[in-house]
């Protein structure tokens, strides 16, 4: 009976390996006429391995250790591109190598007509990009296509863009020098991204990778450095990011470091992001968009184009540079994703929570949490806060008084705006229920701006904020009801 038994378990050993190797098979694009050649173009050879993975029930296409270069790649159902260990894949620098895809079905305010990248996919499931290889779109050499609109949608290829997929996993890879964004997730579901290694510094928009309208994502252990935004969760078309987890990553950007926004339209729901770096670019280049060479912004949440965020925790992040550490922002920009549609009312904001934040050698553009009239960002937490800036500004350096402070809701959302605020550590205005705790503040020159400074606000509780050397800061509060804080804070109403 158990000599019976064992056979059988060992012949269904057999049939599943067998199963395995049958419908998982590696399709090496050398056996195509790929050639590890940087003269010689190999994207038919690539996209004719794809076709066989595919028409056989799917598997690996595989780039094997060596130079190739290549125009546009298209996945397909159940296909993974796996890139070896010392696979480098070099993109064309030739308009006509990245032909424009025919427009999806699902539209984007950043589609310019007909998408163009460098590996794409629209309504594939089971997809991957997987190995220690690398994935190079050579950026500085792409350049903008005529009679395309200029700016983000002039045809610059991106190195990955997947569109309306489902269950998507991108491992271990590299990735350089995108002709624009790095890698662009619009509209898909069920999206792992985990161990990538990115370096973008070679064109503008140079974003790192962009969440756009996605369901089911996590971004997890990667190491992103890039010129423009490096992690930046979007919603260009009608669908918003939920369910999306961010974690253990290192992040680098001249401009936004970790971001939600700018575009806004379908909103952001359930957003985690945790155990995260900030810090400088290992960039010896000056920022191509001519910014701040420490950055602007370590954590941005944004809402103006319409749309609604509700519920975002952000935790245990420690931030080295950026001009400001944390922006928070609901304005009504209120710009349309496509043509023909209404023009989005003013969005909302509610439910964030940010804790256990460390912040050192940044700028003296203080934290700010900021709505409209008529628009009050709802329920937000700060807790377990640390920050350090440069301080030593002087009178004439910094906005002299709250009232001094556009509005700018129409404006880029973007702390450049105003600079250097009349406060210190944080200015909130335009809130409704918001809670600041255990925060300690530091800067390495003296700052004679006042630490927060309060407008328009319903329901504002202060609590142990301290300076390092224990001092209690000063607190402006101008048209606040309701304001709790503890006793002995310097208030000046």
């Amino acid at each position: 009976m158990k000599r019976s038994f064992l056979k059988a378990l060992f012949a269904c050993a057999l049939y599943l390996t067998a199963g395995t190797r049958l419908f998982a098979q590696d399709f090496n694009v050398t056996a195509f006429g790929a050639v590890a050649d940087t003269t010689k173009l190999s994207t038919a050879a690539i996209n004719k391995a794809v076709d066989a993975c595919y028409r056989n029930g799917g598997g690996r296409v595989v780039i094997p250790a060596g130079n190739f270069k290549s125009g546009t790649i298209v996945l397909k159902d159940n296909v993974e591109l796996h890139l070896q260990r010392g696979a480098v894949l070099y993109a064309s620098t030739r308009h006509a190598d990245f032909p424009a895809q025919q427009r999806p079905e699902y539209r984007s305010q950043k589609d310019p007509g007909g998408w163009y990248a460098f590996i794409y996919a629209v309504n594939a499931k089971n997809i991957a990009i997987s190995g220690a290889g690398t994935l190079d779109g050579r950026g500085a050499s792409q350049s903008p296509r005529p009679g395309l609109p200029q700016g983000d949608l002039d045809g610059r290829p991106r190195n990955v863009l997947f569109i309306s997929c489902q269950n998507v996993s991108v491992k271990d890879v590299s990735m350089r020098n995108a002709g624009i964004w790095n890698q662009h997730y619009l509209n898909c579901e069920d999206v792992i991204v985990d161990r990538i290694n990115v370096y973008n510094h070679a064109n503008r928009n140079n974003d790192g990778i962009d969440i756009d309208g996605c369901r089911r994502f996590v971004l997890s252990n990667s190491i992103i450095d890039s010129d423009d935004d490096a992690i930046v969760l979007k919603s260009t078309g009608s669908a918003g990011c939920s369910d999306v987890v961010i974690t253990n990553c290192i992040t680098s950007s001249y401009t936004n470091a970790i971001k939600c926004g700018t575009e806004s339209t379908g909103g952001f729901k359930n957003i985690t992001i945790s155990n995260c770096v900030v810090k400088p670019t290992k960039s010896k280049e000056p920022p191509i968009f001519g910014r701040t060479n420490i950055g602007i912004t370590a954590l941005s949440l944004e809402i103006v184009d319409g749309g609604i965020m509700d519920g975002v925790n952000v935790n245990n992040i420690v931030i080295e540079g950026t001009e400001c550490p944390i922006y928070v922002r609901l304005g009504n920009r209120a710009r349309k994703y496509m043509e023909g549609i209404p023009t989005p009312p003013s969005g909302t904001m509610r439910n964030v929570r940010i804790s256990n934040i460390t912040a050192y050698n940044t700028g003296n553009y203080c934290s700010s949490i900021t709505g409209v009239p008529g628009a009050l960002i709802e329920n937000v937490s700060v807790d377990h806060v640390t920050f350090r800036n440069a301080g030593g500004l002087k009178s004439g350096e910094y906005i002299a008084r709250h009232d001094l402070v556009s509005e700018d809701e129409k404006g880029y959302p973007e702390p450049t705006v105003w600079k250097a605020l009349p406060s210190s550590a944080f200015f909130i205005r335009h809130v409704k229920d918001i809670a600041l705790s255990d925060i300690v503040l530091a800067s390495e020159k003296p700052d004679e701006r006042t630490a927060v400074i309060a407008v328009d606000v319903l329901n504002l509780s202060i609590e142990r904020m301290r300076t390092l050397s224990g001092a209690v800061p000063e607190v402006q509060l101008i048209d606040v009801k309701q304001a709790r804080t503890e006793p002995g804070l310097k208030r000046r109403d």
